[in-house]
């Protein structure tokens, strides 16, 4: 498959045939703004949720749409504005994105009640399945080589320093604020960051920043709308039972709809091609085995690591009775080192490649495995439950020495053209990684917990996270054998 960049050349050719843009580092610095705007607000909020509940009387039920409707709008929303970005111009829609994003998390932070508080976050959703995307595409435009795999090494740095920072942050505000005005601030805290990120992108994004990709046709027939739609109502057949099925049940009945729907939105890509239009997603890019194993990857991976420190707070604070800062200390080392590592592994990628991953998918089983040693020895009195912060630093660093690389290796083979799309696919596999996973793994740890402690629980819980990490290192280790 022929790797175009934007301008029709090939993206394969010799480095010495692309001319960095001077501009690039500032681009990257606007990009990794947001993204840990974006990324800080989810681990803040849910540190806040016992707030939001005393602040507005919010039920169980709107507490777990403060949750998942930004997921669900999050995940819905990404392949069709990567693809929007990869045609008109992603600075545009990226600086769109974060202006929506920004605004929205105004609306959250004075919600006057649940209602309100729910509709902001699925706005907030939507800017930043629009902001996302873009950040992937812009990296690998503006990026080549050994400088792209140090490029997203600073993404993954991003994250770690997201992940290590807004529980902590959150609890901080909330200290501060009290139960009253501390779960407002933080939704408010992302305003100043918002507003930078707009200013700089406005003076560093290069000119213009909405224009059309040439050979894809005008109108909106080149963004492909029934394709983005059949999409969307995929992605939301699919992950919806796996966010709310646990309170309804009736809802695992959209999945067969939500496969039909997939298969559909293929058929009509194939029909889309063949008409000479530009699809949505360029199909063939699934016979590049660099960018479908990566996704495998990742999905696989997903399903078990958000899951980790899920179980973590609830053990501290249910298990354990700790607060909410306190539990977001457990995970603040491990995110650190994380941080770190994705820094250093995205700078070596080039050299090491695949192997880091592999290793990287390793350490975070064997960091599981010493986790369920320190809970169990915890619960018979024979080590502190703080050990945790010491077992779980294996995960961190691993994390940083799957995600970047992965990336990197993931899209180094997509055609510049589809770099938006392609990276939202590899997000959206994430996204339902992730879903399936929370559903999975808290469904099999509370169903332990009805029958035996919390310690037995845990260990469940870590032993089928242990097995998705597994599904992802075997899918990794293949390449290792030919």
């Amino acid at each position: 498959m022929d790797k175009l960049d934007t301008n029709g050349t090939n993206s394969a050719a010799p480095q010495g045939d692309f001319a960095p843009d001077p501009v690039r580092w500032r681009v990257l610095f606007v990009l990794l703004v947001t993204i840990f705007m974006t990324l800080i607000s989810v681990s803040i909020v849910n540190v806040a949720l016992p707030a939001i509940g005393h602040g507005i009387g919010a039920s169980q039920s709107d507490l777990q749409w403060v949750l998942s409707g930004y997921a669900l709008t999050f995940g819905v929303v990404l392949v069709a504005a990567g693809r929007a970005g990869d045609i008109m111009g992603r600075g545009g829609l990226f600086l769109i994105g974060v202006a929506i994003f920004t605004i929205s998390s105004i609306a959250a932070g004075m919600a006057p009640d649940a209602t309100w508080l729910n509709v902001a976050r699925f706005v907030q959703g939507i800017g930043s399945g629009l902001v996302n995307p873009q950040g992937l595409g812009m990296i690998q435009h503006y990026f080549r080589g050994e400088e792209r795999g140090r490029a997203f090494g600073y993404l993954g740095t991003a994250i770690g320093f997201s992940v290590a920072i807004g529980p902590v942050l959150g609890g901080l505000l909330i200290e501060l604020g009290g139960p009253d005005i501390g779960w407002r601030l933080t939704f408010l805290v992302n305003v100043p960051i918002g507003v930078i990120a707009i200013i700089f992108g406005l003076m560093w994004f290069p000119r213009p920043l909405i224009r059309r990709l040439p050979g894809v046709g005008t109108g909106l027939r080149s963004l492909d709308p029934v394709g983005a739609v059949l999409l969307g109502l995929a992605v939301l057949a699919i992950l919806f039972p796996f966010v709310e099925a646990r309170d309804t049940p009736a809802l695992w009945s959209l999945l067969p709809a939500g496969l039909l729907l997939l298969w559909l939105w293929l058929a009509w890509e194939r029909r889309y091609v063949r008409l000479g239009h530009s699809p949505m997603v360029d199909l063939e890019i699934f016979k590049l085995h660099s960018y479908t194993r990566g996704i495998s990857i990742m999905s696989f991976y997903f399903m078990g690591l958000p899951g980790i420190w899920v179980l973590v707070a609830l053990y501290v604070q249910e298990g354990d009775g700790r607060t909410a800062l306190e539990a977001g200390f457990f995970g603040a080392p491990a995110a650190l080192l994380g941080a770190y590592t994705a820094h250093w592994a995205g700078s070596r990628v080039a050299r090491y490649g695949h192997k880091m991953i592999v290793f990287g998918l390793c350490l975070t089983l064997i960091g599981l495995a010493l986790s369920m040693i320190v809970v169990i020895l915890h619960e018979a009195g024979h080590l502190d439950v703080w050990w945790l912060m010491a077992s779980l630093c294996a995960v961190g660093v691993a994390q940083g020495l799957v995600i970047s690389p992965n990336q990197t290796l993931t899209l180094e083979e997509v055609p510049l053209d589809y770099a938006g799309s392609s990276g939202a696919i590899m997000q959206t596999g994430q996204r339902i990684g992730t879903a399936i996973g929370f559903a999975l793994i808290t469904a099999a740890t509370f169903a332990t917990l009805a029958m035996t402690s919390w310690a037995v629980a845990v260990t469940v819980g870590f032993g089928l996270i242990s097995l998705m990490v597994l599904a992802s290192l075997l899918v990794a280790a293949r390449d290792l054998r030919t």
